[in-house]
């Protein structure tokens, strides 16, 4: 199983749903750094699952154990970086059936098919959201680097099934970035759920809850985005910014598409709409007038904010009867999934949407900055 990224910054994920537990080796961190602990902790806590009805109840604290890393001071000491999280409340007695009868939509069957039996199949093994919470150690420290070099990070929940959120002013003039941005950034902090509208969270979380009610689950949509990244960090082609927080992106259990900027609304619009003009900035070198593009060009920083969107799919574990198969015998059966699972995965997708974002941009400064 493939479960690294990253070039001179490589961050690698272990362990499964239900093992003891799960954890991170980050190689390449700059040493030097004293990440807050504190802080950290609370980063994790917006991803950990039992913070609200819209979550799973398998409640767990997710507090990191570092056992290497980090000198005596608490800085990063130049070796690669290894964070436990010990999974302390796990049912494995809910996946039984699944050996056998393989739930629609997820990676029980292909799982099966790959490796014969060998894979852990309790809470996802693997292929759970649970691996997640590592990903948010990693990138919660990759946070704080990235602060200290000017550039931060922050996401909300745009889209729960039909409820929309007001987007992020990021495609606008700098004026607008630099104002109403700011505004929208500072009201998503301390907010238990992610959303910059208090109405659009009231109208997600009653979404969620319809859906949890009927046994069902829903969909949503994170919109990202990436401010004070200096001009022409990245690389042409293959090793572009774009495609850098794609492959990254997309190891998020449940992202299905992503969109930069004005995504695939392009399709419809002429190279007098999309195209953003160069204009004079505060120093005399050129800025964007607008951010259509999403800060990125030719895979690499204009120096606008990078602006980008993931599509999370529905759960797939919900307990209304579905159809499948079941392995033993080839014959078509109804399965009716237990167990403790999220309505929406959206909303704690957010965190780690910003953990990932961090990650890429931290390991691009550090490989491909400007000469």
């Amino acid at each position: 199983m493939s479960s690294s990224f990253g070039r001179t910054l490589r961050v690698t994920v272990f362990g499964q749903s239900h093992s003891p537990a799960i954890g991170c080796v980050v190689e390449g961190l700059p040493s030097g750094f004293a990440p807050d602990l504190g802080r950290l902790q609370r980063f994790m806590e917006r991803r950990a699952p039992g913070q609200g009805p819209w979550a799973t109840t398998r409640k767990e604290p997710d507090v990191p154990e570092f056992v290497s890393g980090l000198n005596p001071r608490g800085e990063t000491c130049g070796a690669p970086l290894c964070a436990l999280i010990r999974n302390t409340n796990t049912r494995s007695q809910d996946y039984a059936a699944l050996v056998r009868v393989p739930r629609p939509s997820h990676a029980d069957w292909p799982a099966e098919a790959r490796w014969h039996g060998s894979q852990d199949v309790a809470g996802g093994g693997h292929f759970s959201g649970r691996l997640t919470a590592p990903l948010c150690v990693a990138g919660g420290i990759a946070l704080q680097m990235l602060e200290d070099r000017g550039v931060s990070v922050a996401a909300h929940l745009a889209q729960v099934g039909a409820a929309v959120d007001e987007p992020f002013a990021a495609l606008g003039s700098p004026a607008e970035q630099t104002a109403t941005l700011a505004s929208q950034i500072d009201a998503l902090a301390g907010r238990s759920f992610p959303a910059i509208s208090p109405e659009a969270a009231a109208a997600m979380q009653a979404v969620i809850e319809d859906a949890r009610k009927g046994q069902d689950s829903v969909g949503g949509r994170v919109e990202c985005v990436a401010t004070g990244m200096p001009v022409g960090v990245g690389s042409p082609m293959f090793d572009g910014v774009e495609n850098l927080l794609a492959r990254a992106l997309f190891g998020i259990p449940a992202v299905k598409a992503l969109e930069f900027g004005r995504g695939s609304q392009v399709a419809g619009l002429c190279g007098s709409q999309h195209n953003d003009p160069w204009v004079p900035g505060p120093d005399g070198a050129p800025v964007p007038a607008k951010n259509d593009a999403g800060g990125l060009v030719g895979g690499l920083t204009t120096g606008a904010p990078i602006l980008f969107s993931v599509a999370v799919k529905p759960t797939a574990s919900i307990g209304l009867p579905q159809e499948s198969v079941d392995l033993a015998t080839g014959e078509a059966v109804e399965l009716r999934v237990k167990g403790r699972h999220d309505p929406c995965i959206a909303p704690r997708a957010v965190p780690v949407v910003e953990a990932v974002t961090a990650l890429v941009l931290l390991d691009a400064l550090l490989t491909y900055a400007p000469q």
